[in-house]
C-alpha cells in the first residue's frame, strides 16, 4: 500500500474559512480527514435545535405521514377525508397525524366534533435549510479538492518536463 501523502493545513483544500482544521490524507483511490477535523466542521454549521430535526425528519421518514402531508399542500382537510384514500384504520391515521403534530408540520383545528388540520410548512423550511448548509458545504468541499488535485497535476507535468 502506497504512503499516504499528508496536506499541509496551508493548503487551498481548506478554505478561507478554515472548516476543517485537521489534514486530508490521501491514498490513490482514497480520501482520508481526521475525526477532529469533521466534528469541527460540522459543529461549526449546526444552527437548528437537534430535537426539531430528528421529530421533522422522523416524521418524514414515512410515506403515509408524506402523502397526507401532501393532500395538505392542498389545503386545509378534516380528518376523515385524510383518512379516506389510506387503506388503514382511523386510529392508525389518527396516530400518525400526532407524530406529525408533535413534529410541527400540521397544525389542528377543532369545530365541535370536526378536527381540520393545516399544514406548517416552518419545520420543512428548517430542515430544507439545514440541508442546503450541508450540500453547499460538500461542495465547496469538492470544489477545493478538485483545484488541490489539478494543481498537483501541473507541479507533476511541469515536473516531468523539466526532467526530459
Amino acid at each position: 500500500m502506497p504512503a499516504p501523502i499528508m496536506v499541509p493545513l496551508s493548503e487551498t483544500l481548506y478554505g478561507e474559512s478554515g472548516c476543517l482544521n485537521s489534514p486530508l490524507f490521501f491514498i490513490p483511490d482514497k480520501i482520508f480527514c481526521t475525526m477532529e477535523g469533521l466534528a469541527s466542521s460540522f459543529n461549526h454549521m449546526v444552527k437548528y435545535s437537534g430535537a426539531a430535526l430528528d421529530r421533522t425528519f422522523a416524521a418524514l421518514a414515512d410515506p403515509t405521514r408524506r402523502r397526507i402531508l401532501q393532500h395538505l399542500a392542498a389545503g386545509d382537510e378534516c380528518v376523515t377525508r385524510l383518512a379516506a384514500p389510506h387503506a388503514i384504520s382511523l386510529p392508525a391515521i389518527s396516530k400518525h397525524l400526532r407524530v406529525l403534530e408533535r413534529a410541527g408540520l400540521v397544525r389542528r383545528q377543532r369545530d365541535g366534533r370536526v378536527h381540520r388540520l393545516a399544514l406548517e410548512a416552518k419545520p420543512m423550511k428548517q430542515a430544507g435549510d439545514w440541508i442546503e448548509e450541508y450540500r453547499q458545504f460538500w461542495e465547496g468541499s469538492f470544489d477545493r479538492l478538485d483545484d488541490y488535485l489539478q494543481k498537483i497535476q501541473t507541479k507533476e507535468k511541469q515536473h516531468e518536463r523539466k526532467e526530459k
